[in-house]
């Protein structure tokens, strides 16, 4: 079993056996965690967005959905979820998209975190696709206005994710501190295998 702690603004990689349960825990609340999967043994397929929202039927996952690869095979179900409705469309931060969104320079993101992570696997910038950011939202209105979300997430708030296949998983345990979906403070969570 594997049981870690991510601190705030860290990324954090794995290989998750089939079968296996990853669990990401929001130890103080309110902290979106950016994640990224791929197949351990063929990282050309990887998680697809697409795929994933059209086969839920919704941009907002929960137990049940399952995260979609490029090819259409499943690479995690989502087996438990304490928190609903995670967020498919917002993508991850980044030093040049705080700059051109917030006028921050040196404000490195998420992307900075997958490219330190996806590095120790030989992947790197053309490797990163849309990701998942658990326990966070980006509602959509009717005109298709969007925003991101004040965090809701409680202390302790769990998603749990079952590998179909052996998956390498990549988390960025997101640093974001110019929007609301850190609640302006990032926090550690917890990583677990079982």
């Amino acid at each position: 079993m594997l049981n870690e702690i991510v601190p705030a603004g860290a990324p954090w990689c794995g290989i998750v056996p089939r079968g296996r349960i990853l669990r990401i825990i929001d130890l103080y609340g309110r902290q979106a965690v950016d994640f990224l999967c791929y197949n351990a043994a063929e990282p050309a397929e990887r998680y697809h967005a697409p795929n994933t929202m059209k086969a839920a039927g919704t941009i907002f996952l929960t137990t049940g959905h399952v995260l979609y690869s490029d090819i259409a095979r499943p690479l995690f179900t989502i087996v438990e979820d304490q928190f609903g409705g995670h967020d498919t469309i917002g993508g991850c931060c980044s030093a040049p998209s705080n700059r051109m969104l917030y006028g921050v320079e040196d404000c490195p993101g998420c992307r900075e975190n997958f490219l330190h992570a996806l590095a120790r696997h030989g992947l790197g910038r053309r490797d990163i696709v849309p990701n998942v950011n658990f326990f966070m939202r980006v509602p959509v209105d009717t005109t298709g206005s969007a925003a991101i979300a004040h965090s809701v997430s409680p202390p302790g708030c769990e998603v749990a994710l079952r590998a179909e296949v052996d998956v390498l998983a990549v988390i960025s345990n997101c640093p974001q501190v110019n929007n609301p979906c850190n609640g302006y403070n990032p926090t550690p969570i917890r990583v677990q295998v079982t």
